[in-house]
């Protein structure tokens, strides 16, 4: 098509539609695992792939050196997300297994298992029906690198890594506390994770390798083998302080776990920006739109523009805007669509600020498929909208805008005739800040996955805020468990 003959029109449902259903992400997901598993039916492969359904599922490895808690953070983790907890005691309870048989050959002998056996065990694991519905985190390994090298080798590639991590002196203080049930296996600690049950108190010992000399010896190791394990996986790692109380570095664990890591999947922008009035929608949007060369869409503005250059749009909006009324919503969405379904909006991206007021408004633009995938609600308090708008002047001879507080006229005769926008009144900004405060929460309600910015700040630390999230993906829904 020659768009320079014609002006292009791109239906908008078409960038919805990919990333509601995730298209990229999920050709890019089938395209790995057939280079990784190499099927010798590649589409009979991708149709069970397909019906699995589980790319959003967890695949952690949890690491970190002893009494890190990393046994306590993987329950809660798998608790909260529903996954499958692996530890190398469990994946050597498999009786019916030939690979596990061979490991406990290397065990009985007290021979080091191979990393590529280790690597083979647990890929049989990670094949069974659980781990692939619900996903799992591996707990304390790999151990070097070379066994990151047996794991990537066999195609188990977790989409995130968790290193926990505390001073030797506070690790080594932690030590002589660790406490195990010979009976389970289970794991307790005098200090932080200790059993109600007295008899299970009573039959607790003292594991091997718990004097301070052992544990100083595991502690180098650890330190030695850690920093090749992070070039491994240098792009999906994150190291937690542990030294601190358990629910708040499992808030921090989770919250990175929840996270998704960039892609190469095309995005394109589509941000709305909501808010009082003074809060900086008008500046934020500029700041975006020049950052990343997406379409600026002011509603307000746009209205005004059709009226200066007399288009029939422009005509019947004219009377509205001089006695100060309200234009009719079926005329706005006509100026918005106009603007939003051109070339540059689909291909480029758009911010929008102005509209929508209300629910009716946000399902009108859903309706015509002006879906926006970014939405920031910019939050300031009642007398800071006083504060910044209400003390604006406007000097009419030269046109310089002033402010009571932050920037003073220069001299006492332009003091004296100084103007103030008559939509600055108290009373007409208390009647805009009624109607903001009546449907924000319908409005929340209405946009999932909405992000609220402190905009009573620097507005260039609001407008980092606002860039941090427009570049990251949404985190993932998780239900939430208390502890």
């Amino acid at each position: 098509m020659d768009a320079t003959a014609r002006p292009l029109r791109i239906p908008p449902e078409m960038g919805v539609y990919a990333e509601k259903q995730k298209v990229f992400e999920l050709i890019q997901k089938m395209l790995e695992r057939l280079l990784i598993d190499r099927p010798e039916d590649p589409i009979e492969y991708l149709i069970d792939h397909l019906k699995n359904n589980n790319d959003e599922v967890p695949r952690i490895i949890l690491l970190g050196p002893l009494v890190s808690g990393k046994r306590t953070l993987a329950k809660m983790l798998c608790k909260q997300l529903n996954c499958m907890h692996l530890t190398l005691e469990n994946l050597l309870s498999n009786d019916s297994s030939l690979l596990v048989d061979e490991a406990h050959r290397y065990k009985n002998k007290d021979q080091e298992i191979p990393s590529a056996l280790w690597a083979k065990v647990i890929q049989e694991r990670l094949s069974k029906v659980e781990c692939i519905k619900k996903g799992w985190v591996i707990e304390a390994y790999p151990k070097t690198r070379h066994q990151a090298l047996m794991l990537q080798m066999t195609g188990i590639i977790p989409e995130h890594v968790v290193i926990l991590d505390a001073p030797d002196s506070v690790l080594l203080e932690r030590n002589p506390g660790k406490r195990i049930d010979p009976t389970n296996g289970e794991r307790y600690h005098t200090a932080f994770h200790w059993p109600t049950d007295p008899e299970v108190q009573q039959r607790l010992v003292v594991p091997e390798g718990a004097t301070e000399e052992e544990a100083g010896k595991r502690l180098l190791d650890y330190h030695r083998n850690l920093p090749e394990i992070l070039n491994t996986y240098s792009k999906i790692f994150k190291m937690i302080n542990v030294d601190q109380p358990c629910i708040d570095a499992f808030a921090q664990v989770l919250t990175f776990v929840q996270s998704r890591h960039r892609n190469l999947a095309p995005h394109t922008p589509r941000i709305l920006l909501q808010g009082p009035p003074g809060s900086g929608k008008s500046l934020q949007a500029e700041l975006v739109a020049q950052k990343y060369n997406i379409v600026n869409i002011g509603c307000g503005q746009k209205l005004k523009e059709a009226v200066a250059d007399k288009t029939k749009l422009g005509e019947l909006i004219r009377p509205y805007i001089e006695n100060e009324q309200q234009v009719p919503d079926s005329i706005v969405i006509k100026i918005l669509t106009e603007h939003l379904s051109k070339l540059d909006s689909s291909t480029r991206g758009w911010v929008l600020h102005g509209f929508p007021r209300d629910v009716e408004q946000a399902n009108m633009l859903n309706n015509l498929g002006f879906v926006p995938n970014r939405v920031f609600f910019l939050d300031i308090p009642d007398d800071i909208v006083f504060e910044r708008l209400g003390l604006r002047m406007t000097d009419p001879v030269t046109g310089e805008r002033y402010h009571g507080m932050y920037k003073p006229a220069s001299s006492l005769k332009v003091q004296l005739r100084l103007k103030q926008n008559p939509k600055h009144s108290e009373k007409k900004l208390q009647l805009l800040l009624d109607i903001y405060h009546a449907n924000v929460q319908d409005l929340e309600n209405f946009y999932e996955g909405f992000i609220h910015i402190n905009a009573d700040q620097d507005p260039h630390t609001v407008f980092e805020l606002i860039e941090s999230y427009t570049i990251k993906p949404l985190p993932k829904p998780v239900l939430q468990t208390s502890y």
